[in-house]
């Protein structure tokens, strides 16, 4: 499986990197970060990472194979852009291609509350079979530190990418 891990905007950007920390190492990892970040991830984790300037890069082709991609988190301009089918860098190059290829697209939109011209983007996408995955706490899991929080966060994202984790309590799995 390939996936790409795409983060836009600034809040909340340790979830995005904490997703893709945790991908199995089964599974061929592309990331992409639309500021120009000095953190030099491809030393530390073994990622391959894109300059989000590159429109040409391998993962903007359909025929590169991409199975699935999360933009974690999303900002609203990225979803707009994606939702207008406007692909002016690499993370909405790509989101564009996971729509023409059919294949999953999650985006963890991040900002609150939403306007009504996010909602109706949100919506737009959602018709489309892109997945809307916003972070947003599941208290069953009961969960007691933001490690925890966040763990419950990212297993959500990876169930819906069909990637098995046990990084939360499920529903009633003490019963």
């Amino acid at each position: 499986m390939k996936i790409v891990i795409a983060i836009s905007g600034a809040s909340g950007v340790n979830l995005g990197l904490k997703a893709l920390r945790l991908l199995p190492n089964t599974i061929e990892k592309h990331f992409i970060m639309t500021d120009n970040s000095k953190i030099v991830l491809d030393e530390e984790m073994d990622v391959t990472i894109h300059n989000n300037k590159d429109i040409g890069a391998s993962i903007a082709s359909g025929s590169f194979g991409i199975d699935a991609m999360l933009i974690a988190p999303c900002s609203m301009n990225t979803l707009a852009k994606i939702s207008c089918g406007i692909a002016d860098n690499l993370v909405t190059r790509v989101a564009s291609v996971m729509i023409k290829e059919q294949k999953k697209l999650i985006l963890a939109p991040r900002e609150m509350p939403y306007s009504a011209i996010s909602l109706e983007n949100m919506h737009k996408l959602s018709t489309l079979g892109i997945v809307i995955a916003p972070p947003v706490m599941g208290y069953y899991s009961k969960q007691q530190t933001l490690d925890d929080m966040e763990n419950f966060i990212v297993g959500k994202w990876f169930d819906l990418l069909g990637i098995e984790n046990n990084l939360y309590k499920r529903w009633k799995t003490d019963e």
